[in-house]
């Protein structure tokens, strides 16, 4: 058994970050649908302009809000106005057929990559 990449949300922008919630990031529920990924998987955040990496756990935001939200002590790794790619991994014996997304920078779905 491998974890292999199996989808992502490529160049999100965080619109969002709460240093006093408990912790998570909160995505556009549109976004979580698009890209497979399922409320409470854990994934890993990079952020394209600070090089911070981090792993946390999904929290579905409001479908069509555009949220990325980087809650609890990820706010002090990541923050509002940064480019990010969420990316999610499965434990599997076989490869993974991967699904990634590219949204814009109001983080609305423009094509499978």
């Amino acid at each position: 058994m491998r974890f292999v990449y199996r989808s992502k949300i490529h160049k999100a922008t965080v619109t969002e970050a709460d240093l006093n919630y408990i912790g998570s990031i909160t995505i556009d529920e549109d976004l979580i649908k698009k890209a497979g990924f399922w409320p409470g998987e854990k994934v890993s955040v990079v952020s394209n302009t600070s090089g911070s990496r981090l792993e946390t756990y999904i929290i579905a935001g409001k479908s069509g809000s555009g949220v990325i939200c980087m809650n609890g002590a990820a706010a002090r790794l990541i923050k509002k106005g940064e480019e990010v790619i969420i990316m999610g991994y499965e434990l599997t014996d076989k490869p993974a057929k991967s699904k990634a997304v590219l949204v814009d920078k109001n983080n609305r779905f423009v094509k499978y990559l």
